[in-house]
């Protein structure tokens, strides 16, 4: 029996970092900005950074980095990019006997285009990652305390099974849904939503599932919540926010300089939740996921940064958290 199992997608990064890609701002791009080069152009790249990524596999690395028995279920293809992100696991002690290799298949694979201040575009081929199935989930073996379920490419069928399970089996059940989940609505995720212990989303994800344009967390919360649901809600250097049955904590960032975001999400979900499982309350879980995001965020690659032991007393201390009236 594991720890934790975590769900969800792996995928090959590679990080190209160069002063040559300038932030234009436009109507043209749906952000309002786009990322651009001088068409026709070599351009050089300034830094090359190899490692690996996916929600599944990121958070994996959160739960057996302080300590917990870890597992991933995921999907790779047979070829160097999937050899690579098991080789990642099991450098980070991630038990892989449930990674389904597809024969023949591409595993995920994202090239970032990095600025110098950390801003990036990123190019994404989702690979085999796209096409969660039942027959993916070794549903004999899944046997755990908590399981950290991340997107699965829109399969709100295959989450709402996945979570019935998690219930029978008196596992807990965390879940950072993607967009695709997302955009089916409050009536479609409810089901899955009452079974859960933690929902774990962003501004931006709260919106779509709310269907609101508000960008008040709080009354993001409120739309959203459920009886013994605790939700969280990021909201990037702003803060995060986390609500269970009326009571809304929140806790602020120390504002470290940022050198790349990517994998910050997963690292703030994967600490909350590993706090979570190590008893600790929601004030310190929300710590603890600021910590291991502040951490992330400070290099390139989504798992480079990630808390290697739990945070040390005076670094709790000094990350504030309050409850809001």
């Amino acid at each position: 029996m594991y720890d934790v199992i975590t769900i969800g997608s792996a995928t090959r990064d590679v990080f190209l970092v160069s002063k040559a890609f300038r932030i234009i701002k436009s109507s043209q791009f749906p952000t309002g900005a786009g990322e651009c080069v001088s068409l026709g152009s070599k351009i050089e790249v300034d830094k090359l950074v190899l490692t690996t990524g996916g929600g599944g596999t990121n958070s994996a690395v959160t739960f057996s980095s302080l300590g917990f028995n870890t597992a991933v279920i995921t999907r790779v293809g047979d070829d160097a990019p999937g050899k690579d992100v098991i080789d990642d696991l099991k450098r980070h002690k991630v038990k892989t006997a449930l990674v389904k290799i597809i024969r023949g298949g591409d595993t995920g694979y994202s090239a970032l285009l990095t600025t110098l201040t950390g801003e990036r575009s990123v190019l994404v081929h989702r690979g085999v990652s796209s096409e969660f199935t039942p027959k993916d989930i070794s549903w004999s073996k899944l046997k755990a305390r908590w399981i950290y379920m991340t997107s699965l490419a829109g399969n709100v069928a295959l989450a709402l099974r996945i979570v019935r399970a998690a219930k029978k089996a008196g596992i807990r059940l965390a879940y950072n849904p993607g967009s695709s989940e997302l955009k089916q609505g409050l009536r479609a995720m409810a089901p899955i939503m009452k079974h859960l212990t933690v929902l774990n989303l962003n501004l931006e994800e709260a919106q779509v599932l709310a269907r609101s344009k508000t960008k008040d967390p709080e009354v993001l919360c409120k739309k959203i919540a459920l009886p013994g649901l605790t939700l969280i809600i990021t909201d990037g250097q702003n803060g995060a926010y986390a609500h269970l049955d009326g009571t809304t904590w929140f806790v602020r960032p120390h504002g470290i300089k940022t050198i790349s975001r990517t994998g910050a999400g997963d690292a703030f979900g994967s600490g909350l939740v590993a706090a979570l499982a190590n008893d600790m309350g929601i004030d310190d879980a929300l710590r603890v996921g600021t910590i291991n995001a502040e951490s992330v965020i400070q290099s390139y690659g989504a798992k480079v940064g990630i808390l290697t032991s739990w945070p040390s007393k005076s670094h709790m201390t000094k990350t504030k958290v309050r409850i809001l009236k």
